[in-house]
């Protein structure tokens, strides 16, 4: 994908035009202040705060959307209860999730909402219209090797206390015939091929997860000279749920994905996708990624609500939000433990690998 960045000049335009709108709409039944006199309210306010009828936030879909939605409803009222001691007065807070990763990416650049949720392989891709202004911790895993061995000799994986800013990618094999085969190789200490690889079914998310698609890609051209592009038999899905079913199902034979994903599918591996077995049991690691920089949180550039002050607010809210156990509670739906202020630098290796990935497949 092919991305043109706006003249400055063009920028400026746009940035003037908004002003103009927003100044208009404040002369349509609110009131409007001059820089000296305080910030612009809106429908008749007097409290002095910056209103904001509707604040749009959305979610990529790395879990079941009715889940998502579900878990973070309660978001909504944290975000007001912030902001408004930060000096924004918002409406409401209207959570969706996309319907891919990229259509995230798309609606940020796009204006249409004014925060996501998204990896940092998402950002990079959408940097033209998304900024960065934080990015996930979470906890640290007992299994951290980039030996697949290493994984599968010491099942389940568990959390520690350790908190941080990255995590890994790693290849899973399921149940099917070729997935256990696949296992068995690696287990034995054996090296697969390519071949090996080439002829199972993979299960894989979009070209902008950096988990699902872009570190997976490296690592199988790391190692074998190929990567996802040159397999016979790829299956994308619109999340993980959906590819962790088709796991199970055995129409696919390997998903890749993040390295907490076998701890959060555990119970419904068994409770919704009807196996017998245990998660741990039924599949096997065959390969691990290089570490990748954490989630981000990231603002629309373009957005008609956004600003500077708007943005530094929405930073400071999410990382208390982060801070607190009703937060905590609700961002570990993404196995989110809280935030820490982030830019564009951060996600520099991010960007090389997609370039990378990029050249591969052009």
């Amino acid at each position: 994908m092919t991305k043109t960045k706006l003249p400055k000049t063009i920028t400026l335009l746009v940035l003037c035009l908004s002003l103009i709108a927003a100044i208009a709409a404040c002369g349509n039944g609110g009131t409007s202040s001059d820089p000296d006199t305080g910030p612009v309210t809106i429908d008749g306010a007097d409290s002095g705060a910056v209103q904001i009828d509707t604040l749009r936030v959305a979610f990529v879909p790395s879990r079941e959307p009715d889940e998502i939605i579900a878990a973070t409803e309660p978001l909504g009222a944290l975000i007001i209860a912030e902001m408004a001691g930060l000096g924004f007065e918002i409406g409401n807070v209207d959570i969706t999730v996309g319907t891919t990763f990229e259509a995230v990416g798309e609606a940020l650049s796009a204006g249409s909402i004014d925060v996501g949720f998204i990896p940092g392989g998402t950002y990079v891709l959408f940097d033209d219209g998304a900024e960065v202004i934080l990015a996930a911790t979470r906890f640290g895993l007992s299994n951290d090797s980039p030996d697949p061995r290493d994984w599968n000799q010491n099942k389940p994986t568990e959390n520690t206390d350790n908190q941080v800013s990255f995590y890994r990618s790693i290849i899973v094999s399921g149940p099917s015939p070729i997935g256990r085969e696949l296992a068995e190789i690696v287990n034995s200490g054996a090296d697969l091929t390519w071949n090996d690889l080439n002829r199972a079914t993979w299960g894989v998310m979009g070209v902008s997860s950096p988990a699902g698609y872009i570190y997976p890609a490296l690592w199988l051209y790391e190692n074998y000279g190929y990567s996802i592009p040159h397999l016979n038999h790829v299956l994308p899905a619109d999340s993980y749920a959906t590819g962790f079913a088709r796991l199970a199902a055995g129409q696919i034979d390997i998903i890749i994905t993040f390295a907490d994903a076998r701890m959060g599918f555990e119970e419904r591996w068994q409770d919704e996708f009807g196996m017998d077995n245990t998660i741990w049991d039924d599949t096997d690691l065959i390969g691990v990624t290089n570490p990748i920089f954490n989630d981000t949180i990231s603002v629309s550039r373009v957005s008609a609500n956004m600003t500077p002050a708007l943005r530094d607010a929405l930073q400071t809210a999410f990382i208390n939000i982060g801070n607190s156990d009703a937060g905590r509670e609700i961002i570990a739906i993404y196995n989110h433990f809280g935030y820490v202020p982030a830019t564009s630098a951060d996600y520099a290796s991010t960007r090389a690998a997609q370039e990378l990935i990029r050249d591969l497949t052009s």
